[in-house]
């Protein structure tokens, strides 16, 4: 009887041990995951080599994590030299310098051990400290390795954007929208480079301004084709293409593809964080094709603007799917925060009744879904709806969630040019 206790008290023993051993199973972070800071300058981020080509030290090379699990934590690095050189790594508070071996291939390089002490984000930092030869490192990945990985939370994949995040207004039943109004505003600091801050959007369509470059932002104004061709115009048929009718004065236009296809507008204009800015757009339906068309009011001329005018084919409705969206669309800065305000949203039916637009349902994108990037939410605050993406921040809002901000009561004043 005490020999069969001891055994059944043994074979518990065994399975916890290897369950305990299951559960802190090793994880990579890939090379192709990594972020440079503060900008990816004299070091090269890309799928097929991970980290290349890092020859300055003015920057940091960073992998991002979220743990779910206290525990230890062991880092390792894979990496190499063209000779040998020194990096430090840091990660959680604790910091070591290390020496990178010249090497053709890849070599297994311990690094340090940290405990982690409460669940959240962490940043495994690398910096160079000196070389003797071209580079400080090429970096295939980053090793975590203890108990500290049980549910451990990273982007496995080279799409280094983060998650796209929307406010989906919902219309009273039978009511056809013919206008759309809404407006913008973006706090100093959140225009980041590479983002799409989308006021009207709708089921073909959608309307908003964009931060392109250092010296360019841009109003952009696209309306998708009919047929569902997912990359290239050319295969579209005639008939199930977008047809611009107008644009305005400095307006560019063209088709587009890569996302789909449709007509795309675009005003270059450099419009400033901190200010509102409005949009408009209009729905005609005929036969079974729509024409929608986007207005931008330029506060500087106190005046609507012309973006743009599309026929869109086998439509023949007014605007469904309302709603407003804030993308990250730069590899280089998705870990980077944005935020956006989003409001006073209206909408005008066919019969001239104004309805303004108060409550928003929260939804996200295959990215989030997916749990690649965890880092995204949304709500109301201070009259108006927000969005925010990416920062590894945890998330303050879940597919589904449903925010209201209080009514204005005041409808948009609203004086068209004439053509």
């Amino acid at each position: 009887m005490k020999n069969k206790t001891f055994l059944t008290a043994l074979l518990a023993i065994c399975f916890a041990a290897n369950h305990a051993f299951a559960q802190a199973s090793q994880v990579l972070l890939p090379g192709f995951t990594a972020y440079a800071d503060p900008v990816e300058e004299n070091v090269e981020i890309n799928y097929n080599n991970g980290v290349t080509n890092w020859t300055g030290n003015n920057n940091t090379v960073n992998f991002y994590f979220h743990a779910a699990t206290t525990g230890t934590l062991k880092i390792t690095l894979q990496a190499k030299a063209d000779a040998e050189s020194k990096i430090t790594v840091s990660v959680n508070g604790t910091e070591k310098t290390i020496s990178i071996p010249n090497n053709n291939d890849y070599t297994n390089i311990p690094v340090l051990q940290t405990n982690i002490k409460q669940p959240g984000f962490y940043c495994v930092s690398l910096k160079g400290v000196e070389k003797k030869g071209k580079v400080y490192a090429d970096v295939k990945g980053v090793t975590l390795d203890g108990p500290a990985t049980k549910d451990i939370q990273f982007n496995p994949k080279p799409w280094r954007r983060a998650a796209s995040v929307h406010l989906n207004y919902p219309v009273p039943e039978g009511k056809n929208v013919e206008w759309f109004y809404g407006e913008i505003k973006v706090p100093e600091g959140e225009d980041k480079l590479g983002t799409y801050f989308m006021s009207c959007g709708f089921h073909r369509g959608y309307f908003g301004m964009q931060v392109n470059s250092p010296t360019e932002r841009r109003i952009i104004f696209s309306v998708w084709d009919a047929g569902g061709e997912p990359q290239e115009r050319s295969k579209v048929k005639y008939e199930d293409q977008v047809a611009m009718l107008a644009k305005g004065d400095s307006v560019d236009a063209s088709g587009f593809g890569g996302e789909g296809t449709g007509g795309h507008s675009h005003w270059i204009y450099n419009w400033k964080a901190g200010e509102t800015y409005r949009f408009l757009m209009h729905s005609v339906p005929t036969g079974n094709t729509t024409t929608y068309t986007a207005y931008f009011y330029v506060p500087e001329h106190r005046e609507w603007k012309l973006i743009a005018s599309f026929r869109a084919p086998k439509d023949g409705k007014y605007m469904g799917h309302l709603y407003s969206f804030l993308e990250d669309f730069s590899f280089e800065n998705g870990h980077l925060g944005r935020k956006g305000y989003f409001g006073n949203h209206w909408i005008k039916t066919n019969t001239g009744e104004w309805i303004e637009l108060t409550k928003a349902k929260f939804s996200n994108d295959a990215t989030a879904k997916a749990k690649d990037r965890i880092d995204y939410g949304g709500g109301a605050e201070n009259g108006w709806f927000y969005l925010w993406n990416s920062g590894f921040k945890p998330a303050n809002a879940q597919y589904g969630d449903t925010f209201e901000r209080p009514a204005t009561g005041k409808q948009p004043e609203i004086e068209l040019p004439k053509f």
